[in-house]
């Protein structure tokens, strides 16, 4: 834990300091990999379990889940409650990125450090394990969350729905996909795409932590625009990360934006200006958390890990 003496008392970088985000994440980091091992048992047939919970248990970050655990934390609610939600959001990612590696999309031979799905299992059986993996999760929160009135669960799946339809993941990526060789792509537009693929999954994390513990509408408007900015601010460090971090820090191809001729942040501002706005971007999440005083330090201190991180 780092000391914030020479800091403003309650400023947003003094509450990060105080807090130890090392032990937090790997506590929650291990309360997640042990809900998403029960989550998803083999069995017949074998073989799409088994290539659903290859890219499932693959490790990670599991920020999302985290994301989801501290929010409903921080609103009054409790990791029981919001655990189902958690390991939902994380198939849910998964199956983007079994889906994102695929040839026809990204066409990418690892994904945290280990082959891709499909890679190991084919194309076909990859695809059909991300449509299982989504399919499962709107299932898993429905059979499993418990102590939540109906109406709220209702509110959580449609949530996550809109995340990864054409409204959200799936909008993003079509026009990522039709932008790819383009030199003339618009500050508009990088941000429609990121905003969908990136940005709104995380926004459901948070958004549906806040739903599980009944938040109130005026606090779910400020998570959602905290979890908007922390969204943005996490793919500008991405896109510098495919420039600055080697294959074995990411645990993916590196570069892989700039063989994709894709237009990123750092091609459009450059390195140091696009770690600028990665910063007021974060800035900006954590003063929309200020009415929730000390409880908000969690996700105070996620906000700062997506600008510092190396992978």
């Amino acid at each position: 834990m780092v000391a914030a003496d020479n800091l403003p008392k309650n400023s947003p970088e003094s509450k990060k300091l105080e807090f130890d985000l090392s032990a937090y994440l790997k506590e929650r980091q291990k309360l997640v990999e042990t809900a998403l091992d029960k989550s998803l048992a083999i069995v017949y047939p074998q073989k799409i379990y088994e290539a659903m919970r290859y890219s499932l248990l693959a490790g990670g970050k599991r920020l999302r889940p985290i994301l989801c655990l501290a929010t409903c934390e921080m609103t009054g609610g409790n990791i029981e409650m919001s655990m189902p939600t958690a390991c939902a959001l994380e198939m849910i990612h998964t199956m983007s990125l079994i889906h994102d590696d695929l040839p026809a999309m990204d066409n990418d031979d690892y994904r945290r450090g280990k082959l891709t799905n499909h890679k190991v299992y084919g194309d076909d059986v990859a695809i059909l394990a991300g449509d299982g993996l989504l399919a499962y999760a709107f299932e898993y929160v429905a059979t499993h969350t418990q102590n939540v009135p109906p109406f709220q669960v209702l509110q959580v799946i449609s949530r996550l729905g809109r995340a990864v339809g054409a409204a959200g993941l799936v909008g993003g990526q079509v026009v990522d996909l039709e932008m790819e060789g383009k030199t003339d792509v618009p500050l508009e537009t990088l941000n429609f795409i990121h905003n969908h693929k990136t940005a709104a999954l995380l926004e459901a994390s948070v958004v549906c932590g806040g739903i599980l513990a009944s938040a109130s509408p005026e606090k779910l408007q400020r998570l959602s625009r905290y979890s908007q900015n922390i969204g943005l601010a996490f793919q500008i460090v991405d896109d510098i990360l495919d420039i600055t971090a080697t294959q074995e820090q990411l645990g993916k191809t590196a570069g892989k934006d700039q063989k994709a001729q894709k237009v990123t942040y750092p091609s459009l501002w450059g390195l140091e200006e696009s770690k600028k706005q990665a910063q007021l971007l974060v800035e900006a999440a954590c003063a929309e958390l200020e009415p929730f005083g000390e409880q908000a330090k969690p996700l105070i201190a996620l906000a700062y890990f997506i600008t510092s991180r190396n992978n």
